[in-house]
């Protein structure tokens, strides 16, 4: 018989780590609501949400790391904005942030929702945090709910086959 692992959307008593950028908080605070909001519509309570922040999206994984390391949470939500600037610094942070955070997930087996928007303008950055591109926020929220349901799912497999 074929077995099907598909995750759904329920936050149930699932615990989540939203570690959020300041560098750019005008785009950042808008995908920590959006996150929150999709959070508490799929069923998270305020107790089952905590909130960090950090200098910057380089950090993020930093502070994620330490979150894992606590084993209090089910999935960390990393929320943070790089725009391209004159420079290349932006490929530096960008790239780094999406290496350490993919990284660390794998390596910790916990879910690391990746909400770095990382955009060409303002503009463009204020259309994923809530205008007219949805919220990217929100998006990661909803990824971390729901792979934490798939990892719940393949554990009880796991033990159910031993």
């Amino acid at each position: 018989m074929e077995k099907r692992i598909c995750g759904d959307l329920a936050a149930g008593t699932s615990r989540f780590a939203i570690v959020v950028s300041r560098f750019n908080e005008f785009v950042t605070r808008h995908l920590l609501s959006g996150a929150r909001d999709a959070l508490r519509r799929h069923g998270a309570s305020e107790a089952q949400i905590t909130e960090v922040w950090v200098p910057g999206s380089w950090e993020l994984a930093t502070a994620a790391r330490a979150l894992i390391e606590t084993k209090q949470f089910d999935a960390v939500i990393c929320l943070g904005c790089v725009i391209r600037g004159q420079t290349s610094h932006h490929e530096h942070v960008a790239g780094q942030a999406a290496r350490s955070l993919s990284q660390l997930a794998v390596e910790s087996r916990v879910p690391v929702a990746f909400g770095v928007l990382t955009t060409d303008t303002l503009e463009q950055a204020i259309e994923r945090a809530g205008s007219k591109a949805g919220n990217k926020g929100a998006d990661a929220a909803l990824t971390a709910i729901e792979m934490t349901n798939v990892l719940a799912q393949i554990r009880a497999l796991a033990k159910s086959t031993t």
